[in-house]
């Protein structure tokens, strides 16, 4: 996240007009945090004070005033100021002496990215989640004391830079909301990365209940994931203040998360780095760094400056989450964390649900990043029909970077070097950019008429680049399962030995086309009943293409029947294409090598 001023100018500037915060956790195990916060020399009679409805990397509402309760305001000699509330989200306080005292207590138990989590293994602050702020004032510098448990041994790890003992400041608002907090008893890896001869630190801070030696190793991939991606741009970000912080907790009571920040970003998981977890775990860590570049300095136009306030939404996220998905794996493989086989074969998965989605024929990538606000982890009571309207544009992104880059290398050019000359233009500059201008980077890289056929097929509207064609080119080959049979929807045991339709039968499929739908109760099958005792999609295989299912179901408690006619599996299977015996000519392997940076 972009903040408007550079950040060493605010020391002279406002060094009198600074807002204090302390934080306390005094009631942790029933995960309840005090905030207190002090704001000096105000100019007006009355102030508002805002929880934010969003947080930096997320495109939704979040409604974070939910979680306050016991609000309270005084001015600066104890007296008790009187309090509105023009609406759910913020409380304006009025008449004070030129100086306003707000406290109020926080819920927080949910260990993600998005949320805070406050317990007694750790208090894991998302700012906005947390904070309280007054708009009028975003401007001026923050001190923020993190009263820490020291009979808990906790300690501060923040993007934030250090004033005193645990006391912490910010240049403005914006940067403080973008700035999350771990306080836990963490431990802390750090290696040295040099650009152009400016040294710059790496640190990985971990809470977790595993081993030392765990951790060691897990940071050793960490430190390939950095050196990977750091060859795509060519260099590392300049770091504000000199450090990037990875704030990483493994613990059963987190939640499955990641996310960016300017200059640090959170890893959450209830994976631990044994048993697997690691193997896991790395994929978030290669993620979110790479948008150290791509979306925190190349940074979409839609979401600057963001907004607090309202949902924020952008075009472009089919670039700026979609194609960091795309490298995501492909820098594993780089840095030699997967083999190239798993991560060819795992592109099968992400490619099978763009592809086969009925979705593409209601909305575009662009469309598809416009319904971000709906999806990024946003919540609401009615169903909605995203089997067959939405892909996401991470997957979408993905597939269609293996598009362009496969596509670009076929030019003698490379997707790499393109982020390069984007990075170069956008990202150190700090120039939000539009569709507009990544097309014409795209033509200034690889002239325009291919950066119009991508633009015009691919991404304003949802055409299916030839990926047989692109694949066999790296010695990669893209087949279908067409001789097994296909249902088209997720069925489950219920309980009571029927089959529940779990998911809405996508348009098209054997499963739509006879009218079943979801929650849709099948009984009988070929006057049998529903399989018990094997997934049903073990059931499915054993059947042929063609085969018709007499089904029996029940909706809403009245029995129905209907044909199902078995089609074609429409799945792709992406595999190396000297695994299932084709010779693999010297020019396909060094293409492959050059894209997986592999020496085979």
């Amino acid at each position: 996240m972009k903040f408007l001023f550079p950040i060493f100018l605010f020391g002279s500037m406002l060094c009198a007009q600074t807002n204090h915060y302390e934080i306390s956790f005094d009631n942790a195990v029933h995960h309840e945090a005090v905030v207190q916060g002090t704001f000096p020399e105000l100019k007006t009679d009355t102030v508002a004070f805002r929880m934010s409805r969003s947080s930096p990397g997320r495109y939704a509402l979040h409604e974070f005033a939910k979680n306050v309760y016991d609000f309270k305001a005084t001015d600066s000699k104890g007296k008790a100021l009187q309090v509105l509330r023009p609406d759910p989200y913020q409380w304006q306080v009025v008449g004070h002496d030129g100086t306003i005292i707000i406290r109020y207590t926080l819920f927080a138990n949910r260990g993600g990215g998005t949320y805070s989590q406050v317990d007694e293994t750790h208090a894991h602050l998302n700012i906005p989640a947390t904070f309280m702020y007054a708009p009028s004032l975003k401007d001026r510098k923050i001190e923020v004391d993190f009263k820490v448990r020291k009979d808990l041994n906790w300690k501060v790890a923040t993007q934030l830079p250090l004033v005193s003992g645990t006391t912490y400041s910010a240049p403005n608002l914006y940067y403080f909301m973008d700035s999350p907090t771990e306080i836990s008893d963490f431990s802390v890896r750090e290696f040295e990365v040099e650009d152009h001869g400016k040294k710059q630190k790496v640190r990985f801070v971990l809470h977790h209940n595993g081993t030392e030696e765990e951790l060691d190793a897990y940071f050793e991939n960490v430190k390939k994931v950095v050196l990977a991606e750091r060859e795509v741009y060519g260099e590392l970000p300049a770091f504000d203040y000199g450090t990037y912080t990875f704030l990483a907790c493994y613990i059963p009571n987190a939640s499955g998360d990641g996310m960016e920040h300017r200059n640090s970003t959170i890893l959450t998981s209830t994976r631990s780095l044994a048993n697997g977890g690691a193997e896991r775990n790395i994929g978030t860590v290669s993620h979110e760094f790479f948008h150290a570049w791509n979306v925190e300095r190349i940074r979409p136009k839609g979401l600057e400056p963001f907004d607090f306030e309202k949902a924020n939404m952008s075009g472009a996220l089919w670039f700026a989450e979609g194609f960091t998905s795309y490298y995501t794996q492909l820098n594993l493989c780089r840095a030699g964390i997967i083999s190239p086989e798993s991560y060819v074969e795992g592109i099968s998965g992400t490619f099978n649900y763009v592809w086969n989605s009925p979705a593409r024929r209601f909305f575009n990538p662009v469309e598809m990043s416009y319904q971000a606000p709906f999806v990024d982890a946003a919540t609401s009571v009615d169903p909605v029909n995203r089997e067959n309207t939405f892909i996401s544009y991470y997957s979408y992104g993905s597939v269609l970077g293996l598009a362009l880059d496969l596509s670009l290398r076929e030019e003698k050019l490379n997707l790499d070097d393109f982020m390069k000359q984007v990075w170069n233009t956008y990202g150190k500059s700090e120039i939000p950019y539009t569709l507009g201008n990544l097309q014409l980077a795209l033509a200034d890289y690889a002239g325009r008429d291919f950066a119009d056929t991508f633009f015009d097929n691919y991404i304003y509207k949802s055409g299916m680049p030839d990926y047989k064609v692109l694949l066999n080119a790296v010695g990669v080959t893209l087949a279908q399962n067409a001789e097994k049979p296909y249902f088209g929807a997720a069925v489950a045991l219920n309980g009571d030995g029927h089959g529940e339709i779990r998911s809405n039968p996508k348009i098209g499929t054997p499963a739509y086309v006879a009218g079943l739908d979801k929650g849709d109760e099948i009984t009988i099958i070929n006057g049998e009943g529903f399989p018990d005792g094997q997934q049903f999609s073990a059931y499915i295989k054993g059947l042929q293409v063609g085969d018709t299912l007499k089904v029996v179901f029940n909706r809403y408690n009245v029995q129905k029947e209907t044909n199902v006619v078995l089609a074609p599996n429409p799945n792709y299977r992406i595999f190396l294409s000297e695994k299932e015996g084709t010779k693999v000519s010297k020019k396909q392997l060094q293409l492959r090598n050059e894209w997986l940076k592999t020496h085979e």
